[in-house]
């Protein structure tokens, strides 16, 4: 039986660069397993073929949130890309993991990660999906996020995915052993903005 959700795939930018990819692929697992934990999906994020995962969200905001988490956890040493895609999903062994699946949902994932370029492509998200005329607002929102979260440097982003998962600034700088301030430097630099971004969206 089909079931309508937000398919979401992803793999590492260029990852055949990359000088250890067992390390790599160590922190992505990790990553895919704190995507799980916090965001309770209806098709677990796990590692499929060479560099690439998949999951799926039963919603818009958890699909596009549980990329960004991916990506920050794996940045500055590696970064990934993904495509978000809506539509029935088909799941033809769920023993398997990643399921066996099929369906509009999955195809327009792939078409949307497949829209993304190389490594010089600054775009990191893509959304498509079926029944749906707000792709364009939400690619809109997608390219603005992943422009703020490139000009932050290795203390923003952990921030930032700390914050994203619900973090007060307090308990991020106790994690990160900074001054308060130096937490709110960081939020006035485009954490606090992709934040309150994802609350509106969500």
């Amino acid at each position: 039986m089909a079931e309508t959700v937000y398919t979401v795939l992803g793999d590492l930018v260029g990852s055949r660069t990359l000088p250890d990819r067992a390390a790599v692929h160590a922190r992505l697992a990790r990553a895919l397993d704190e995507v799980n934990r916090a965001l309770d999906p209806v098709q677990d994020f796990a590692p499929t073929v060479g560099d690439e995962y998949q999951g799926a969200c039963a919603d818009l905001p958890g699909a596009l949130l549980a990329g960004l988490l991916v990506r920050l956890a794996l940045l500055p040493g590696a970064d990934a890309r993904c495509g978000v895609g809506h539509g029935p999903v088909t799941v033809y062994d769920a023993s398997r993991r990643p399921p066996l699946q099929d369906g509009p949902g999955w195809w327009t994932a792939r078409e949307a990660i497949e829209a993304i370029g190389g490594a010089r492509d600054p775009r990191r998200t893509w959304f498509a999906g079926t029944g749906t005329d707000a792709a364009g607002m939400v690619n809109a929102f997608l390219v603005c996020r992943d422009q703020l979260v490139d000009r932050l440097n290795e203390r923003g982003a952990r921030i930032l995915r700390l914050a994203l998962l619900g973090r007060t600034q307090k308990e991020i700088a106790e994690l990160e052993g900074v001054w308060p301030s130096a937490v709110s430097q960081q939020f006035s630099r485009g954490v606090g903005a992709v934040v309150q971004a994802h609350r509106l969206i969500g």
